[in-house]
């Protein structure tokens, strides 16, 4: 389908001799854009309706496969993909280092007024996360969570995200906090692995 609708885009810019004149034609430069956007619209994964998951007893994110899994018995519920701080290799050490934490945290509340669509707050820095920043003599950070997208992004999640992006915090789809914040209740365990 998304090739119909770009042969249809093309033809209506061809002039007599069948050659492409997308610049001669001020129909095409005036429909273009918007031509342009609603292709880009149709061809984004819409959201799926899925039925509502069952209640998560884990969570497990693999820093390095860029996954959240939610976990109930061992058994996993579902995937997502992620995105991380710019620096993801190693454990979190300090405030501004834009490292995502690494270790065992609990689910400790949520967000209600995040810049972002949704967000969950992971329980960093634990007593162990603290010893370390004192004896390095740096803060350890703090206000790591688990959030959606900028609002204005909507509903259409990515399959895969292509850049590590956030400033440590663990990043998902919009439509995949939401699903997650339902799953998940406060004290949920979450462990994040290199």
């Amino acid at each position: 389908m998304p090739s119909e609708i770009g042969e249809l885009f093309l033809s209506m810019c061809r002039d007599g001799a069948g050659r492409v004149a997308l610049m001669r034609s001020r129909f095409c430069n005036a429909i273009a854009p918007a031509l342009l956007v609603a292709l880009a619209c149709f061809c984004a994964k819409p959201a799926l309706a899925q039925e509502p998951l069952p209640k998560a007893d884990r969570i497990l994110v693999l820093k390095s496969e860029r996954k959240l899994l939610l976990l109930r018995d061992g058994a996993v519920l579902r995937s997502y993909p992620i995105a991380l701080g710019p620096h993801p290799i190693g454990p979190k050490h300090a405030s501004g280092d834009g490292r995502t934490p690494e270790g065992v945290y609990v689910i400790d509340g949520r967000h209600p007024r995040s810049p972002y669509h949704m967000a969950l707050h992971i329980s960093y820095p634990n007593a162990a996360d603290r010893a370390r920043s004192s004896a390095a003599q740096t803060d350890p950070g703090g206000a790591v969570f688990i959030h959606g997208l900028p609002a204005w992004y909507g509903p259409n999640d990515p399959d895969k995200f292509y850049k590590d992006w956030t400033k440590g915090c663990i990043s998902v789809g919009n439509t995949a906090i939401e699903a997650i914040s339902a799953a998940v209740d406060d004290g949920t365990p979450i462990e994040i692995r290199p």
